[in-house]
């Protein structure tokens, strides 16, 4: 992705839709990174991240400058953005739009995700909204549970 604040197109309320099981407040969208992870900014300025892929939300700066800041070292853009994996993806081919993110066939917080070829380009508000609503579910089941995926349309 060539900017990841490249996000006005965005609409932040569809894309938090199956999440304000998580974050009920309202926000903003500051961010997003290749495989789908939003940036959001809260009433009060804080920037946090929601991990799509295991359903958490956690502050990681107290400000959008100090975000904006942190986010051009190479340390932050590997944490934050998964930098290195993006590359990676897309000398696979993997090479996401605006619309579009890196996702996963099989959910990366299942152990069978492991699987060769798993990742595939997808859109990133039925990304998103897929994984608010499987991590809604599994956010009620302890660690280690065996699930039975079943999916409605």
């Amino acid at each position: 992705m060539a900017d990841y604040f490249l996000v006005d197109h965005l609409d932040v309320n569809r894309l938090l839709r199956e999440w304000r099981w998580l974050c009920p407040q309202p926000l903003e969208l500051v961010a997003r990174s290749a495989f789908g992870d939003l940036f959001l900014g809260d009433e009060a300025g804080k920037i946090f991240k929601l991990d799509i892929a295991v359903g958490q939300m956690n502050e990681i700066a107290v400000s959008e400058t100090e975000f904006r800041h942190l986010a051009q070292t190479k340390e932050k853009r590997q944490q934050w953005f998964a930098e290195k994996d993006e590359l990676a993806a897309g000398e696979h081919g993997l090479k996401p739009n605006q619309n579009q993110c890196i996702a996963f066939k099989i959910p990366i917080v299942f152990a069978e995700a492991g699987t060769p070829n798993n990742a595939y380009v997808g859109s990133l508000y039925e990304q998103v909204s897929f994984l608010g609503d499987l991590n809604r579910q599994l956010s009620q089941v302890p660690d280690g549970s065996k699930v039975q995926l079943r999916i409605q349309k």
